[in-house]
């Protein structure tokens, strides 16, 4: 049955009996989560129980990485690592206003950066599952203005479009104002200058925002709804992801977290801000971690389409990195493949990492600028075997 056809679901957090001991919990600054077993209606995945003494020895080698990534414990931001559903780690900290001493709890939706580029992505794939659209369609079939015939919507979810960055062109005063812009002004721009693409499409990789703006405007006219809406019809609502939304700077700007420089100083808005697709979903580390667990469902997208997702598509150069539809992803000689996605916005760092084979999700948000958050992807060592070296580069 298609996704689209039911009402909105209810996940629930079956609950058991906790036998950490509290300074434990404390020592996370974690609210006491009991047995955190992610139970997902009608996209039922099963996952075997954890043992106690399997989750006791993980959560203190979790913790023994946290204090060393974050000796101070300053993480302004999210951290929780899970398996099988199984919330193993959890740690929340800082402020979402410094001024109003706003505390950051596991209910404070927090700026995704790019990593919302999973969520839209999701959603296009799922108009995809109900057959409203083809991933090989050209995209000016759906948007009429939009100049470039050649590229289709496959090569806006792997960036292989070729298509300017938004943020560049629109920094030229003699084409943009910089009064606030919207999605459809990024189309209109691209329509009227007819900006020459970056290489032809699907020659190489290039990774562009203005990929997913234009992913964005496909899913409200395929849809018939603004993408605020969409995405909360589409996934938030039915996946439970009650601490979820998209930005709109005219409603949310005096009541969403904020986000601090490295040093404290508070990041203004800017006429980038209203701009949505490639960035501006707040979540928290628990409404991730129940989209990710309904990846795995049979219920949740066709299984051919799953496997088109988690796949590499640019093989130009040699190397393990490499991007899928909407997702990053290592690739090893071994075998093993590791996919995540990192995002960055004014100050917000994040990082969200989904080992497939292991069953384990982590994730790390923060509103205060540290490429930490990038480094979690390192604990996939301690959950399978993966041919990390400890010394690699951390990036978005």
């Amino acid at each position: 049955m298609k996704f689209l056809r039911y009402t909105p679901y209810i996940l629930l957090l079956s609950l058991g009996a906790c036998k950490e001991k509290a300074k434990d919990l404390a020592a996370t600054n974690a609210p006491e989560v009991k047995d955190t077993v992610l139970h997902i209606t009608p996209f039922d995945t099963k996952f075997d129980k954890l043992s106690a003494r399997y989750k006791s020895h993980k959560k203190g080698v979790v913790q023994k990485y946290y204090n060393k990534i974050w000796p101070k414990n300053d993480l302004s931001g999210g951290m929780l690592i899970a398996k099988n559903g199984q919330i193993i780690f959890e740690h929340y900290g800082g402020f979402a206003n410094s001024r109003e001493k706003i505390k950051i709890t596991a209910d404070t939706p927090l700026h995704l950066a790019s990593v919302s580029k999973v969520l839209t992505a999701a959603v296009i794939l799922k108009l995809v599952d109900l057959g409203k659209l083809e991933l090989d369609q050209k995209v000016s079939t759906i948007l009429p203005e939009f100049p470039y015939e050649d590229i289709t919507i496959k090569m806006l979810l792997n960036h292989r479009s070729g298509l300017p960055n938004y943020a560049y062109f629109s920094d030229d005063r003699t084409i943009w104002d910089r009064s606030m812009m919207t999605n459809q002004d990024v189309l209109n721009l691209l329509a009227v200058h007819k900006f020459e693409l970056y290489f032809k499409p699907d020659k190489k990789f290039g990774y562009c925002n203005t990929n997913y703006t234009m992913l964005a405007l496909v899913i409200e006219k395929l849809t018939g709804k603004n993408y605020r809406q969409a995405m909360k019809d589409i996934i938030f609502d039915p996946l439970g992801m009650k601490n979820t939304y998209v930005f709109d700077i005219d409603k949310n700007r005096e009541t969403a977290s904020l986000s601090y420089k490295g040093n404290g100083v508070l990041y203004g808005y800017d006429f980038l801000d209203n701009i949505y697709g490639d960035k501006n979903i707040y979540s928290t580390p628990r409404d991730m971690l129940k989209f990710d667990l309904a990846t795995y469902s049979k219920k949740f997208l066709d299984p051919k389409l799953v496997k088109q997702v988690f796949q590499g598509y640019s093989y130009e150069h040699k190397g393990e990195r490499n991007y899928g539809l909407g997702i990053r992803m290592h690739e090893w000689e071994t075998g093993e493949k590791l996919f995540y996605h990192n995002g960055w916005w004014h100050g917000n760092t994040t990082s969200y990492v989904t080992l497939k084979k292991d069953t384990v999700t982590m994730i790390a948000l923060s509103n205060k600028f540290s490429y930490k958050p990038y480094k979690i992807w390192k604990l996939s060592t301690e959950f399978g075997q993966y041919p990390i070296k400890q010394d690699e580069n951390d990036e978005e």
